[in-house]
């Protein structure tokens, strides 16, 4: 038996298809049915935070609302905060009746409610720990939650070594036989190369790494999963997803917001940091990674890792790439200030809030064919997309004037909002004598195709913590490969002085359209 057939059969035995196989009365597995967390708990660390109160307590309701947590499933906060049991619900229950994706159910509420606790500690106090400990234990007999925990840290990074430190010395990270105790991580992970190998690092001595589920929420989303499928499920596409059809890729995430009162965090992080060394970075290696043997998540990672590794920067760093700080200027018809106008932002802040870059896959696959990726706040609208851009036909038989409207044909997935995907492509106008072409769009959107609405990437991937199905979480080595790959361009963007300012409502500064024109290209407008 041959390597990949081993692998295969290795696989099919773990799904339980081979079992099913020897035991004929046995049912085989239905891959239909949701997956449903086992008896479990949860502590929340940063409870007060927009992180916590948005996404995370929103997520686990719509959770045990759609069937997916245990009825016992607990939920632990831990702040500084001289709360009760019984006000820390209130401060769940208002954020679920706030941001939930689902409907409200009381009865829902009140067994999710049974099961939240609160401890009031510091962070850097060992005693709270302790406390918190107790409670777990507590949890344990009365819930049935059976010793098995994850610790959300929902902080500031820099706080992500204190925490991890408590819980190993107080025994919390440690999982008995037959239990397990799981840790996630927010973003960003790190702030450079050195600093994310030393967060990884200390991660690493108290979890084994089949434990660390490091969170890019992108990744969770249902139009990026929806990438390999659409890759790898349809033969009319992979055919032409290479450098023999494909003339550029562009990968954007624009928001129309400014940093919305988020001056603590942003600055001196920045539109690159926050973006492209996570989100647009995963983007690209959905898009351009090569078919994985299984959907493992061993082969996934490992075909991630492997893009990644094959991308290059451009020999001049200066010509291709740009960054931006927003001006003032118009927002939907709203006077807005700039970025060194917001409040908490010194005026001499160098940070970016615009950042755009090519990259090169140096494959056989992508060779020659150039990844521009770009993201900025207060941009024209918001909107996520990934943009394959195919090159012209070699020959078009019709005259000059029969075509001269039509573009490159594009295969667009839409990440958000109006999750779709578009294909661009030319077609003859009806009712015209001579033959002219024009660019139309075929449309694909989620919302009018299946009935249930796409859950919050946050439900998808806190449920994957709880399954320890790990596929879509970021590993050390995706983490560390993306910071080689931005590292030297912010070194080089820290020794040109101030970003250029760009008029907020627009597309970005125009460094970064004379970027992509010296590639005799220009930016799709979304």
């Amino acid at each position: 038996m041959g390597a990949i057939a081993q692998h295969r059969a290795k696989r099919d035995a773990g799904a339980g298809m081979t079992a099913a196989a020897a035991n004929p009365l046995r049912d085989p597995v239905d891959y239909r049915l949701p997956r449903v967390a086992g008896p479990c708990g949860m502590v929340l660390f940063g409870v007060t935070g927009d992180l916590a109160t948005k996404k995370v307590m929103p997520a686990i309701f719509d959770l045990a609302n759609r069937g997916l947590l245990p009825p016992t499933f607990s939920l632990v906060g831990f702040a500084r905060r001289d709360w009760l049991d019984e006000d820390f619900t209130q401060i769940v229950h208002d954020a679920v009746r706030e941001h939930s994706r689902t409907p409200f159910r009381e009865e829902i509420w009140q067994q999710l409610a049974e099961g939240i606790r609160f401890v009031a500690g510091d962070l850097a106090d060992p005693a709270a720990y302790q406390d918190l400990k107790a409670a777990i234990a507590e949890l344990d007999v009365s819930r049935g939650t059976l010793g098995n925990h994850a610790f959300y840290l929902a902080i500031p990074p820099g706080l992500f070594p204190t925490v991890l430190k408590h819980l190993k010395e107080s025994g919390l990270a440690e999982s008995h036989p037959g239990t397990w105790r799981r840790v996630v991580i927010e973003k960003p992970f790190g702030h450079d190369l050195v600093s994310a190998t030393e967060l990884n690092s200390i991660v690493g001595e108290v979890f084994p790494a089949e434990s660390v589920f490091r969170i890019d929420h992108y990744l969770g989303k249902e139009t990026v999963q929806n990438i390999l499928t659409v890759r790898f499920a349809n033969v009319m596409y992979e055919p032409l997803w290479n450098s023999n059809y494909v003339d550029n890729v562009q990968i954007t995430m624009a928001e129309d917001i400014g940093i919305s009162g988020r001056a603590g965090y942003y600055d001196g992080i920045g539109a690159a940091r926050d973006v492209i060394q996570n989100h647009l970075l995963q983007l690209l290696a959905l898009t351009a990674m090569e078919e994985p043997l299984s959907f493992s998540s061993e082969d996934v990672r490992l075909e991630k890792e492997r893009v990644l590794s094959a991308i290059t920067l451009p020999t001049q760093i200066d010509l291709h790439t740009a960054r931006g700080q927003y001006a003032s200027g118009w927002q939907g018809g709203i006077p807005v200030r700039g970025f060194l106008e917001e409040d908490g932002i010194p005026p001499t802040s160098m940070t970016d809030t615009f950042a755009a870059i090519r990259l090169n896959v140096d494959n056989r696959r992508w060779a020659g064919v150039p990844f521009y990726l770009r993201t900025g706040k207060r941009l024209g609208r918001r909107v996520t997309e990934v943009a394959i851009v195919f090159k012209r036909a070699q020959h078009l038989p019709f005259a000059q004037t029969a075509n001269e409207e039509l573009s490159n044909n594009a295969f667009v997935f839409r990440i958000q909002p109006d999750e779709s995907i578009s294909v661009k492509f030319g077609s003859k106008v009806p009712n015209t004598s001579s033959i002219e072409v024009r660019d139309v769009i075929m449309d694909f959107q989620y919302r009018d195709s299946f009935l249930d609405s796409s859950p919050e990437a946050y439900e998808r991937l806190i449920l994957d913590v709880l399954l320890g199905d790990p596929p879509l979480f970021p590993r050390p080595r995706e983490v560390e490969l993306a910071w080689q790959i931005l590292d030297p361009i912010l070194n080089r963007w820290a020794e040109q002085g101030r970003p250029e300012q760009y008029v907020s409502g627009g597309w970005g500064p125009d460094s970064a359209n004379e970027m992509i024109a010296r590639d005799a290209r220009q930016w799709r407008r979304p």
